[in-house]
C-alpha cells in the first residue's frame, strides 16, 4: 500500500472528502486575498500609488514615474512572496515530522545553523557572506547533527528530535552572540541583518535563492500523504505502508532548503513558520494535503502584510519586517498555548 492511497486512512476525519469543496473555495478566496495585498505591497510606499495605476504599470507599462516606482518595488515584493511560502511551508512540514504543534523551522537548528554560518564568513571577510551558498552549508550541518544527536545508539523519535535540536540550537546561538560582540565588523553586518528586512535586499537574490526554494516546496508537498500518516504514529504509519525514516530524512531536506535559503536572503523572521500553519490547520484540520497548499499562499500574505504594515506605521521610515512578525505571532503562540491547555 502506497503513501498515496493511505491518506485517506492516515488521521483524516470521515467527513474529509465532504469538506473538499468548501476547501478547495477557501483556497481560492485565500489566492485572491494573496493577488490584493501583492498589488497593496506595489503601492503602498514613501509615495502611495493608486491600484489603477499598479495594474496599468504591471500590464501596460509605460515611462511615467508611476511606472518607474512599481518597477523599483517589484523585487522586494517577490522577495516577501517567495519567503513568506517558504517559512510557512517549513513550519507545516516540520510540526508534521515531530507531531509538535509548537514547533517551528528552527527547531532542528536550521536558522540558526543558516546564521552562525554567515557570521563566521563574514568574520573571515568572505565576500558574498550572506549568499544562499553560504547559509545552505552551516544549516545542513546543523540538521546533521541534530539527526545523529537525536538518533543516539537507537532509533530517532520527535522527542530526541526536539531535545537535540534544543542542544543545537543553544549552542550556535552563543556562537554566534560571542563571534558578533568580539568582533565589531561582523557584529555592524549581523545587526542589521538578524532583524529580518525585506528592504535594501539585491534584486540578484531572487535569482540565488529561487531554485531551493522550488525544489524545497516540491519535495514538501510530495510528503503530504507521508506526513498524514505520520500523524499516527510510527508504528502505525509503517503498517500503513508509509517510510518513517525516509520521511523524516526528506522533510529535514525540504525544510533546510526553504529556511536556509529564506535566512540567507533576508535574515531570520520569526513566528511566520509556527504561527501561519496554526492559523491554517483551524480551517483545513489535520490534513497536509490541503494544510501545505493553505500555508504556501496564506505564508506569502503574511508577511507581505506584514510588510506593508511596517511600511505604513512610521512612514516615512519603516519598521522592519521581523519586527512586525513578531508582534503578530506572539499572541498566536500565546492563544495556541491556552487551546492545547483547554483541549488538555
Amino acid at each position: 500500500m502506497t503513501a498515496t492511497v493511505t491518506t485517506t486512512s492516515a488521521g483524516i476525519s470521515p467527513g474529509a472528502r465532504r469538506r473538499t469543496p468548501r476547501l478547495a473555495i477557501g483556497l481560492v478566496v485565500t489566492t485572491v486575498a494573496l493577488v490584493l495585498i501583492t498589488m497593496l505591497s506595489l503601492a503602498v510606499g514613501n509615495k502611495y500609488i493608486p491600484l489603477p495605476d499598479v495594474w496599468n504599470a504591471l500590464f501596460a507599462p509605460g515611462d511615467s514615474y508611476a511606472d518607474a516606482v512599481i518597477a523599483s518595488r517589484i523585487p522586494r515584493t517577490i522577495l516577501g512572496l517567495l519567503v513568506g511560502a517558504a517559512l510557512a511551508v517549513a513550519g507545516g512540514v516540520m510540526q508534521g515530522l515531530t507531531r509538535n504543534p509548537l514547533a517551528d523551522p528552527g527547531l532542528f537548528g536550521v536558522n540558526t545553523g543558516a546564521a552562525a554560518a554567515i557570521v563566521t564568513a563574514t568574520a573571515l571577510g568572505i565576500a558574498g557572506s550572506t549568499s544562499v551558498w553560504v547559509a545552505l552549508p552551516g544549516a545542513f550541518l546543523a540538521v546533521i547533527v541534530v539527526y545523529l544527536i537525536g538518533t543516539g545508539r537507537g532509533r530517532a523519535t520527535p522527542v530526541r528530535l526536539v531535545l537535540a535540536g534544543v542542544v543545537v540550537w543553544s549552542v550556535l546561538a552563543a556562537y554566534i552572540q560571542a563571534v558578533s560582540l568580539s568582533l565589531p565588523r561582523v557584529f555592524d553586518a549581523y545587526r542589521f541583518w538578524v532583524i529580518g528586512s525585506l528592504a535594501g535586499r539585491d534584486p540578484q537574490l531572487i535569482l540565488d535563492i529561487l531554485p531551493f526554494i522550488v525544489i524545497g516546496l516540491v519535495l514538501a508537498l510530495t510528503l503530504c500523504g507521508s506526513l498524514n500518516a505520520l500523524a499516527l504514529g510510527d508504528d502505525t504509519a509503517r503498517a500503513l505502508g508509509a517510510h518513517v525514516g525516509r520521511t523524516r530524512i526528506l522533510g529535514a531536506v525540504a525544510t533546510t532548503l526553504l529556511c536556509a535559503a529564506a535566512t540567507a536572503a533576508v535574515g531570520p523572521i520569526s513566528f511566520v513558520g509556527l504561527a501561519v500553519p496554526h492559523i491554517v490547520r483551524s480551517v483545513t484540520g489535520a490534513d497536509h494535503r490541503w494544510l501545505l497548499p493553505y500555508c504556501l499562499v496564506a505564508g506569502a500574505a503574511l508577511l507581505l502584510a506584514a510588510d506593508i504594515i511596517g511600511r505604513i506605521l512610521v512612514s516615512p521610515a519603516e519598521l522592519m519586517v521581523g519586527v512586525i512578525t513578531a508582534f503578530v505571532g506572539g499572541p498566536i503562540l500565546l492563544l495556541a498555548v491556552r487551546r492545547m491547555r483547554t483541549a488538555a
